[in-house]
């Protein structure tokens, strides 16, 4: 199989990750001391980074992705024992059994890739019946409102040599009303011959509408950030929408 035909070799290549994992880790770990967390599910774990990361830590972890590329990616990088195995599945399919996490995450912007927001809706209330009372879930969306409506952003520009082939990995990101577009573009170094072209759209999602969710899925405190150093989230300039929610201890 051509690793072009799924893109989990491209999603590893494009991210910096051990830049990324280190602007993130103080806020995960702030958050995980303050609840006293020693297990985590990750919904939609990709390749594994942030569960290996969490692991890593000393945490039970469970990390589960709707792509059977991904979790077979994450199995090879950081196998699987007692306190760390990786499921296929998606995040709005039940986490059996219920109440076994202290924190469920959902984070890359997984979220808004949902069809509908019946569907996030649906995953929300599932990753927090998987949490313990007192327990949290932090999901992360791109800020689509910070966009203006109409050109790309390009958000990356990356050499990579993929099956034994230098490529240019371009990214970028665009809003068209209340729907975002995930730009994708792979082309072969030498020659600038295209090799794949993605556009993926996600849904715009409001603070108001994820925090009515929550509650309804039986959370009793919801706060919201606008990034990974803890400031506040203003919708017209945040690059971020994070949200934390509580379950009632």
């Amino acid at each position: 199989m051509s690793m072009f035909e799924d893109l989990t070799d491209v999603y590893e290549a494009m991210i910096d990750w051990p830049k990324r994992l280190a602007h993130e880790e103080p806020f995960y770990r702030r958050l995980f001391a303050e609840h006293g967390v020693r297990s985590v599910v990750d919904t939609a774990c990709g390749t594994g980074r942030h569960a290996a990361m969490f692991h890593s830590w000393g945490l039970r972890v469970e990390g589960a992705d709707v792509s059977p590329a991904m979790i077979d990616r994450a199995r090879a990088n950081f196998a699987e024992g007692d306190r760390l195995r990786w499921v296929v599945r998606g995040f709005d399919e039940p986490i059996a059994p219920g109440g076994s996490f202290d924190a469920a995450v959902c984070v890359g912007n997984s979220l808004p890739l949902a069809p509908d927001a019946a569907t996030i809706e649906r995953a929300i209330g599932q990753m927090l019946a998987a949490v313990r009372s007192g327990g949290l879930l932090i999901a992360h969306a791109l800020n689509l409102w910070r966009l203006s409506d109409g050109p790309c952003m390009w958000q990356k520009c990356r050499l990579a040599t993929l099956s034994q082939r230098e490529v240019l990995i371009l990214k970028g990101v665009h809003r068209a009303a209340d729907c975002g577009y995930v730009e994708l573009v792979v082309a072969e170094a030498a020659s600038g011959a295209l090799v794949r072209n993605e556009s993926v759209r996600f849904c715009g999602l409001e603070a108001a509408a994820l925090e009515s969710m929550a509650r309804a899925g039986g959370a009793s405190e919801v706060r919201f950030f606008g990034g990974y150093n803890d400031e506040p989230y203003d919708r017209p300039t945040s690059a971020d929408l994070l949200m934390v929610a509580i379950k009632p201890g």
